[in-house]
């Protein structure tokens, strides 16, 4: 015991001083970084100033012993509450202690945290000298001495700021913070689309949906043009912002050279401000939103949104709910009480002029109130649905029923013409509204600090030392102990074994454990798609291949259930379904391993120019011998359920695969479904079968209607709701057949001299088709979007039809 003995006193007597530091030699306020230089975060004089020192970049205090680097206003002078512009770490901010901002000799920047990982870097290379200086834009550059070429600048990865001349591209998007205290991303984004138009997005913890412009408007009905794909907008320094397509504004200020900034506020509101230098309030001078309830996301799910002039946005729980997060406001509210969809066990509560928009199950026109009732009891997901009298471009005096499957974007307008009714349990005693109203200011009253994973260091190493020796010589008797239990652990380990050496053997996959699935996919970070059942990540195993693995949402079911039905799907062989390679049943985790496919979905590629008619056809045919193989080849019968161009997947020479077909659905052949043996309808709006809504019986041939309206989509290029108000489409049919009523009016319409397919096909296609295959093909989906699933064709019977023209 000699040894540590002497090794204790040592720390003990040892000095924090004495411990050698590296001093930096950076001077107070510089205006360049050079190479092999760096920002030290414990020096508060570690920073750089703009030439007009307006600006400053440095280590900025987001938290308790929490650092982000950033940039700042600091004209007026500011201490800790400085005007944020833009942030490198928003989402990881670094330790208080040893994390520095570093340029390498070969050019790259990067930022360390606590000495030890990279958080951040600029992932840039030069062979040439290299220095790092703000502008008096606010612009943050690294650029080369000699040739001045820019290897990276701030302004091209935006936060939630744009500075006059920093412009937004198509590369670049806001991001908004997440309160006015917490400085991580927020769930409000601004960024072109692919159809050219600047949008406003809430991307919420439970749902997602655009707001601005309204997406009930064309875009030139909203004064946008989706016709120049430069997509660039840019706010000068006398305050004018213009977009490439057609949106612009004057602040109220126009002409003064001041201070500016355009930010995307964290509750979801885009504002220009502007102030005189060397005053230190900001003023709006714009703003995109004065009705702050018409922001989305407003309030959180299950609640509603009420604007009062003299005070701003109050929120509201929904009867029958309550405060999902005290401390966090904006997330909303959670039930109470589970609603049943039996009619007798629940009813609903009439809440006048409450509107509900977005995540309706289906639009029904001419319904009354007892037939929306009827309906909303019937399916077990409708929360309840809005009835009213006035739907745009419609004739009023007819009463509108939107199902409702979310409870979001809830506000109250007097000048509505409709109420929500609201599903709730009939045992419950009926509840007044004004009784239920909460006095809840969100986002801006649910601000909280961020929690950090650092504590502040004292400095005193000797006692932490000490601390840990102790701790360890503990743990060595611990370990002592435990070897006896790890002898019966390895026996009930090989019986396991052998027990997967069996499964293995009947499954011809594999089954991975969960921390090689989290490693392979670097704890899940990059996402490649979502969707009802689960998400998708991007992620390497072991031996190199590239795989695509699928999180299950659904975590609660049994592992020998789950073991039984990822058997079955196992064994499922053809070259148009998605190969599995394996699956992870570990504790609550449920995980599927798939083969990566290099050209992503059918959806990502329809709005490209890459697919011409050859693939196309191509995709319609494999498609349909994918699901025919499901329905008619394998042992099981295997019913997709949601069969729709997210899940069909094209590998780098298009090929089509069907995926997400595991778990759908696997039965004895021959057997019909009743909704009852659901859990829940199944399926996307849009693509889904009459069978769902009105409660029939399910067979495969609601697969067969999806594929049609698949094929509708990949010929005309629109999708099922036909997004926007069709000028021609006045036929008064619900929403998700818009698509499918518009190809078969143009086909009724044409006389037999016209060809009718030329007005509907899709523009990206181009003139290099053939009009015969294309009719035929036209007019097989149609035939699998007939009302009564007996008019339908199987799969089978649609393959041997497309193949016949794919041989001529």
């Amino acid at each position: 015991m000699a040894t540590p003995f002497i090794l204790i006193v040592f720390f003990l007597i040892r000095s924090p001083s004495s411990a050698s530091s590296s001093s930096s030699t950076f001077p107070t306020g510089s205006i360049i970084l050079n190479q092999r230089s760096s920002l030290s975060v414990e020096r508060p004089g570690h920073v750089l100033t703009s030439p007009n020192a307006i600006f400053t970049a440095g280590f900025y205090p987001v938290g308790d012993n929490a650092y982000s680097f950033a940039i700042w206003f600091t004209e007026p002078s500011c201490s800790n509450s400085c005007t944020v512009v833009w942030m490198a770490n928003r989402d990881l901010p670094v330790n208080g202690r040893n994390s520095k901002l570093s340029l390498l000799k070969n050019g790259n920047l990067i930022l360390t945290d606590a000495g030890k990982s990279v958080v951040w870097e600029s992932n840039t290379f030069s062979l040439s000298s290299s220095y790092l200086q703000l502008y008096d834009t606010g612009n943050l550059v690294l650029i080369t001495s000699r040739e001045r070429v820019i290897l990276w600048q701030s302004f091209d990865s935006p936060t939630d700021t744009l500075l006059p001349l920093q412009p937004l591209t198509r590369d670049s998007l806001l991001v908004s913070s997440r309160s006015l205290t917490n400085f991580s991303s927020g769930f409000y984004k601004l960024s072109f689309h692919d159809d050219n138009v600047l949008r406003l997005v809430y991307d919420g913890p439970e749902f997602s949906s655009a707001f601005w412009p309204d997406d009930w408007l064309l875009s030139r009905e909203a004064g946008r043009s989706s016709y120049n794909s430069t997509r660039i907008a840019l706010l000068d320094s006398f305050g004018k912002f213009t977009s490439s397509d057609n949106f612009s504004f004057f602040s109220a200020d126009y002409g003064q050279q001041l201070q500016r900034r355009l930010t995307l506020d964290f509750d979801g509101n885009l504002r220009l401000y502007s102030r005189e230098n060397g005053n230190g309030s900001w003023v709006i001078s714009v703003q995109v939103f004065s009705q702050p309830c018409k922001i989305h996301g407003a309030c959180g799910p299950n609640s509603v949104c009420k604007h009062v002039p003299s005070f701003g946005r109050k929120c509201s729980c929904l009867p029958g709910y309550k405060i999902k997060n005290p401390a966090d406001l904006s997330l909303g509210c959670e039930p109470e009480i589970m609603v049943s969809s039996v009619e007798t066990e629940a009813t609903f509560i009439r809440l006048p002029h409450v509107e509900m928009y977005g995540y309706d199950f289906s639009r029904f026109e001419n319904y009354s109130l007892k037939n929306c009732e009827k309906v909303c009891l019937g399916i077990y997901d409708c929360k309840g649905f809005v009835f009213r009298f006035f739907y745009p471009n419609r004739p009023d005096n007819i009463p509108y029923c939107f199902l409702k499957l979310q409870l979001v974007n809830g506000q109250i307008k007097p000048n509505f013409k409709g109420d929500l009714y609201l599903k709730v349990p009939k045992i419950s005693p009926s509840k007044h509204w004004s009784a239920k109203e909460l006095t809840l200011i969100c986002p801006a009253g649910a601000a909280k600090q961020l929690d950090r994973r650092y504590v502040k260091s004292d400095g005193k190493r000797s006692l932490k030392f000490l601390l840990g020796f102790v701790i360890a010589i503990g743990i060595v008797e611990i370990l002592s102990m435990v070897l006896v239990w790890l002898y019966f652990i390895k026996s009930r380990q090989m019986i396991a074994a052998t027990s997967e050496e069996y499964f293995l053997a009947a499954t011809g996959f594999r089954r991975f454990s969960y921390s090689e699935l989290k490693e392979a996919t670097r704890n899940f970070i990059e996402e490649i798609g979502r969707g009802a059942t689960g998400i998708v990540y991007k992620g390497v195993l072991a031996d190199q291949r590239v795989a695509a693995i699928k999180r299950l949402n659904n975590a609660s079911q049994g592992e020998a259930e789950f073991l039984a039905e990822v058997s079955t799907v196992g064994k499922l062989n053809h070259m148009n379904l998605i190969e599995m390679w394996g699956y992870c049943a570990d504790k609550k985790h449920r995980l599927l391993v798939y083969e990566n496919m290099e050209k992503g979905s059918l959806a990502k590629n329809l709005s490209s120019m890459e697919l011409d008619w050859e693939k196309r056809f191509k995709i319609a045919l494999g498609t349909a011998k994918g699901l025919a193989y499901l329905h008619e080849e394998c042992l099981e019968w295997v019913l997709h359920c949601d069969v729709k161009p997210q899940n069909i997947l094209l590998d780098a020479n298009y090929e089509p695969k069907v995926s997400d077909f595991g778990l759908s659905r696997l039965l004895s052949r021959g057997h019909e479904l009743h909704n009852s043996s659901f859990s829940k309808i199944r399926g996307t709006r849009g693509y889904m079968a009459p069978e769902w809504i009105f409660n029939l019986p399910i067979t495969s041939k609601v697969d067969v209607y999806s594929y049609g309206v698949v094929v509708l989509e990949i010929v005309t290029g629109r999708s099922p709701s036909m997004d926007g108000h069709d000028a021609e489409n006045g036929c008064g049919v619900a929403e998700n057949k818009r698509v499918v009523e518009w190809v078969r009016k143009k086909k009724l319409e044409a006389s037999t001299s016209s060809c009718w397919v030329e007005e509907i096909i899709d523009p990206a296609i181009g003139v290099d088709y053939d009009r015969r295959k294309l009719e035929v093909l036209v007019g097989v989906a149609l035939k699998c979007v007939e009302e009564c699933k007996d008019d339908r064709p199987t799969m089978s019977q649609v393959v041997e039809l497309l193949q016949k023209l794919d041989d001529h």
